[in-house]
């Protein structure tokens, strides 16, 4: 039996409102094994992203447990969750989060140098090259297309070698082509990395690439199957 990587057991989010407390997840479970790949959809305002945050340990669930890559995370404070997203876990973003003061190459290094690897360049610009980007290097984000810049973004989430790559609405702020581009680049280097892929989107088609899909509806989970 394939080992998991990631568990959420009995998962609830309860945050004050004006109205009184105001739940956006209930009681939710789930169970990742490593190679897995999720995709979580939904209506705005479902829980979707609040899901995604618990599961990188971005932020604290109020009731249940989640194991991260054998971490209990809610056993954890900040800084020890901070290190097991180090160690564990990439991050590509709708709004793709490079810094601007930084070239490609230095933005996908800075993950790798703050590790400690001493190989980092050389790591950084091969997987840029991978990405199509081998001739792009000096550039900053400013001088980059959407799609560039979403390529830089996925070279630096694998970069560490994460076990799990959490991706929220990675090609939302991408026309359809270059959306597309995008989503066969995120699939195929993440069956050479063997990661486990865990994505927030409103795209059905990217969603439907997935081995499992879950649909969030007020915080509940209404269907759960594989792609």
């Amino acid at each position: 039996m394939t080992a998991s990587i990631l568990t959420a057991r009995n998962l609830s989010k309860v945050v004050p409102s004006a109205e009184g407390d105001l739940t956006i997840l209930h009681d939710l479970s789930l169970d990742l094994a490593r190679g897995d790949s999720l995709a979580i959809v939904g209506t705005s305002g479902s829980g979707k992203s609040t899901l995604l945050g618990l599961l990188a340990g971005l932020d604290l669930p109020s009731h249940g447990e989640i194991t991260l890559a054998g971490h209990r995370l809610n056993t954890l404070d900040e800084d020890q969750r901070a290190r097991v997203r180090a160690e564990h876990v990439g991050f590509v973003f709708q709004s793709f989060q490079l810094l601007d003061s930084l070239n490609a190459l230095e933005n996908v290094m800075l993950p790798l140098e703050l590790e400690g690897h001493r190989d980092a360049r050389e790591r950084a610009r091969a997987l840029l090259e991978r990405v199509g980007l081998g001739k792009r290097l000096t550039h900053t984000p400013r001088q980059l297309s959407g799609g560039e810049q979403q390529r830089v973004a996925i070279a630096r989430a694998f970069a560490a070698e994460p076990a799990v790559l959490f991706a929220d609405e990675p090609t939302g702020n991408l026309d359809t082509h270059t959306g597309e581009h995008i989503s066969d680049l995120l699939f195929e280097i993440n069956q050479e990395r063997g990661a486990t892929l865990v994505l927030v989107t409103h795209d059905e088609r990217l969603a439907q690439r997935c081995h499992r899909r879950i649909r969030l509806e007020a915080g509940h989970i209404v269907q759960g199957e594989p792609a």
